[in-house]
């Protein structure tokens, strides 16, 4: 067995974990994730020896990881999900639903506090799996990668326009949904 193929063994072993986590994480499918995962190792097996030590093999493996999930993205999200702008306004132009324009009642310490919930988290990522994916992805790129704008539009291959369009249908879908399970469920309060 040569020296590369027990390190990949050995990475294999050591952070297939926080690997497939990172990839459910972006993908939200469990299949594409574990299918990308497997992937990362077979491209870290076949460029090992372009990993030249200068950051943790986790750093060098996350890095790959996140190229598989854009080109990932590209190949089978591509498509243009459109959604028509008759379902936020009406035909004079004014927003369908009033309560997007309310402000959530609560404290700045309540809001800090919502985050170490784990029933409010739960909500959060049903409310995420329950975006279409390519609005799922990028959210996650801009919000928990904290990624620029400039570098998701690159990897995914799309406009900026898009990108802030897409982002704010999100956030509108993510509001309403938290709404729902979060905000106006009683068993939450």
């Amino acid at each position: 067995m040569s020296s590369s193929q027990k390190d990949v063994e050995l990475w294999i072993e050591n952070y297939s974990g926080s690997l497939l986590r990172q990839a459910y994480f972006l993908l939200a499918n469990k299949e594409d994730a574990e299918d990308l995962v497997q992937d990362v190792f077979m491209t870290a097996f076949l460029m090992k020896d372009r990993y030249q030590g200068k950051s943790s093999p986790l750093t060098w493996l996350k890095g790959i990881l996140n190229h598989k999930a854009a080109d990932l993205y590209r190949r089978k999200y591509k498509g243009n999900e459109t959604v028509s702008m008759d379902y936020f306004f009406d035909e004079n132009g004014s927003w369908r639903d009033q309560d997007v324009r309310h402000h959530w009642d609560i404290s700045t310490d309540t809001s800090a506090s919502l985050l170490d919930n784990e029933n409010f988290n739960k909500s959060l990522q049903e409310c995420l799996q329950a975006l279409p994916q390519k609005w799922g992805f990028l959210i996650r790129q801009c919000y928990i990668q904290q990624k620029k704008a400039e570098e998701i539009c690159q990897e995914v291959s799309i406009s900026t326009t898009n990108y802030w369009k897409i982002l704010q249908r999100s956030r509108m879908q993510l509001r309403k949904c938290l709404d729902i399970k979060w905000f106006n469920n009683t068993n939450n309060a």
